[in-house]
């Protein structure tokens, strides 16, 4: 069996609100939870799981393939949430998406502080 991706932990202030937030965006579904864990579940099962660790939290980066459908959606939220956001990694043109690689494309900021990318087409 070829190796596929299962689940990945997503360090967060607070895994509830993180958990919200992610779900609320990319219109992901609850999935049970346990322990020190708030999950939910992406397309194919894949769960992210969002957990408060006892350390200081480093920057990761994100990114999620989107269908146009989702990205006009999830960018209108972002919109009304007041979330600042970038069309470009190195944060120099804020207010604006992207179109490279044939698609659209924005970054942005978690509430723990990830970086967070929103792609219509795939790099490659």
């Amino acid at each position: 069996m070829p190796a596929t991706f299962n689940h990945t932990i997503i360090a967060s202030l607070d895994r509830n609100t993180s958990a919200r937030f992610y779900r609320e965006l990319i219109e992901a579904v609850d999935a049970p939870s346990w322990g020190p864990f708030t999950n939910i579940s992406l397309d194919g099962g894949v769960l992210l799981q969002f957990a408060e660790p006892p350390v200081e939290i480093q920057m990761q980066h994100y990114a999620f393939l989107v269908d146009d459908e989702l990205f006009d959606r999830a960018y209108d939220r972002l919109l009304d949430w007041g979330v600042i956001h970038w069309a470009d990694p190195q944060m120099k043109r804020p207010g604006e998406i992207n179109d490279g690689h044939g698609g659209r494309g924005v970054y942005f900021k978690d509430p723990a502080g990830h970086a967070v990318e929103l792609i219509t087409r795939p790099y490659i």
